[in-house]
């Protein structure tokens, strides 16, 4: 069995009775979820810990997860790394309360215009802002923003015309940017 030609599911699926198949998940997301693990905390040292902290919940629920529509083993493992980034965060956080005040970046880009005071709030808001949108605009913010991908490689792994998923894009940052400025009044 070749497991590199295995869905990311089989794969997790596998890893509950065959442990060594895991390495090929780990292989396939170190680095984007070291990438979502920073956007929060600002730290690779501090993110690489976090991925790993990711990847063993990852691994000891593997019997739990269940495909639904709108979520695939990408989405839960990024889920889950942003949970513990965002734990780990407040931990950082009331371990050097007082020291600085972090500003809102990557969040930015989503279409909110304003600097927020904690960015864990900001980006707890924003969780909740894009997960009241649809699952088509869900997946093309995700995979754009916390994935680090192009249009093209979005396009290509989910099977859209490049125009389509610069639209849902621009869907999505447009209704996100109104359920922000709705939520702010």
């Amino acid at each position: 069995m070749d497991v590199r030609q295995l869905s990311d599911e089989e794969i997790l699926k596998s890893s509950i009775t065959t442990p060594s198949v895991f390495a090929e998940l780990v292989s396939r997301y170190q680095e984007p979820l070291i990438r979502v693990a920073y956007n929060v905390l600002r730290s690779h040292d501090e993110a690489q810990d976090v991925v790993q902290e990711a990847f063993t919940k990852i691994y000891l629920s593997a019997h739990k997860f269940e495909v639904v529509e709108g979520a695939s083993f990408k989405s839960w493992a990024y889920r889950i790394t942003f949970n513990t980034a965002i734990s780990q965060y407040r931990k950082l956080k009331r371990k050097f309360a007082g020291e600085t005040t972090l500003e809102l970046e990557h969040y930015e880009n989503l279409g909110y215009e304003q600097r927020v005071d904690s960015k864990v709030e900001a980006a707890e808001l924003a969780e909740q802002l894009l997960s009241e949108l649809p699952a088509d605009l869900q997946h093309v913010v995700r995979e754009y923003y916390y994935g680090d991908k192009s249009y093209q490689t979005i396009a290509a792994e989910s099977g859209l015309t490049l125009p389509t998923v610069k639209m849902r894009l621009y869907r999505a940052k447009q209704a996100l940017k109104q359920r922000y400025e709705s939520h702010s009044s």
